[in-house]
């Protein structure tokens, strides 16, 4: 789309190299961050005509929101690298557009702080558990009780993917009155490195605990295959987001756009499904939904346009992709995303 074309290389030019390469770049080789893109133009939209399109709706309910548009801004780290407002931009530019933000834990703004500057705006934080177990429950305490209605717990992180294009530039260091917020209320980190460092011995039983301690409904984020889907539905995730990190992890593991539809079939509806990775414009929103999708997130683009714009910048981004998933959606004869159906598109191979 080309609104996310020209704001990439609005932040290219703005930003400094390093942190360009952050937001950018994949693991290894950058086979799969490649994929994701292309995965999604190997799925073939099959139009209907003479369908009434005169009034387009792209609204929904999604686990008890109520959006405008099933397009999510997906959990980021280090907002404020690339624009002073960070993750307050973010979030006012969500609610102004009537859809969801997730909040990283890696963010550069205390999750108070962000709920405050969108109070009305629907919220989820994004959840990598720690080693210390009290600082991760304190951390879900003060989400609780500031209005996040949901933890994503991200499962595709054991350790750190090798991101080829960052280790050229070497680490970037946080400047002078920009810090890794700790969640807790206290100053965080300049450190890039984790917070006390992932529990790399998580497993599906620890779900339990995450609601436990936060009092809130869990969906689980990196999932990739049936197996997963249905681990996740047999210890209690309300939902499932098909997730390759954005191709930051395992180089050369499945697109998303492919393994869509094994997990959606795997829980028949069930549970609600989200997707990210290489969504672009709103024939790939179209594209995911037909593919058995509830609701897709996006990533870099919204990153470009908080970069290039801020708040503005995010909420054009999410205007565009509303406003082309419309278009699409009228062109594909499909007036409300329940005609989204699975015979609205054809594979290419797979």
């Amino acid at each position: 789309m080309e609104v996310v074309r020209r704001l990439e290389a609005a932040a290219r030019e703005r930003l400094d190299p390093a942190v360009f390469a952050v937001f950018a770049g994949g693991a290894g080789d950058e086979q799969t961050l490649a994929e994701n893109e292309e995965a999604w133009r190997r799925v073939w939209v099959r139009p209907r005509g003479l369908v009434d399109v005169a009034h387009v709706d792209s609204s929904l309910t999604l686990l008890a929101h109520d959006l405008r548009t099933p397009v999510l801004l997906a959990p980021v780290a280090a907002h404020a690298l690339v624009h002073p407002e960070g993750e307050r931009a973010t979030a006012r530019a969500a609610a102004a557009a009537g859809t969801l933000f997730i909040l990283s834990t890696r963010a550069t703004t205390d999750l108070a702080d962000v709920a405050a500057s969108a109070p009305e705006g629907a919220r989820w934080l994004q959840l990598y558990v720690e080693r210390d177990r009290s600082r991760t429950a304190a951390v879900l305490a003060r989400a609780a009780a500031h209005g996040y209605a949901r933890i994503v717990v991200t499962i595709d992180l054991p350790v750190a993917g090798r991101r080829e294009r960052e280790l050229r530039h070497g680490d970037v260091i946080l400047p002078e009155g920009i810090t890794v917020a700790d969640h807790l209320g206290g100053t965080g980190s300049a450190e890039t490195k984790p917070l006390g460092g992932w529990d790399a011995s998580l497993t599906w039983e620890d779900l339990s605990w995450v609601r436990e301690a936060s009092g809130l409904p869990v969906l689980v984020k990196g999932v990739l295959t049936a197996e997963d889907a249905l681990a996740a539905e047999r210890h209690g995730a309300e939902a499932v987001i098909v997730s390759n990190h954005g191709g930051r992890q395992l180089d050369g593991c499945v697109p998303t756009a492919v393994a869509l539809r094994e997990v959606a079939d795997a829980l028949y509806g069930r549970l609600p499904v989200l997707v990210d990775g290489g969504v672009r414009d709103g024939a790939d929103v179209l594209r995911a939904l037909a593919l058995g999708a509830d609701a897709v997130m996006i990533g870099r683009p919204y990153v470009w346009g908080l970069a290039a714009g801020g708040e503005e910048g995010v909420r054009a981004v999410l205007d565009a992709f509303t406003q082309d998933l419309q278009r699409a959606m009228a062109l594909a004869g499909c007036p409300t995303l329940a005609d989204v159906a699975p015979d609205r598109v054809r594979l290419a191979g797979w």
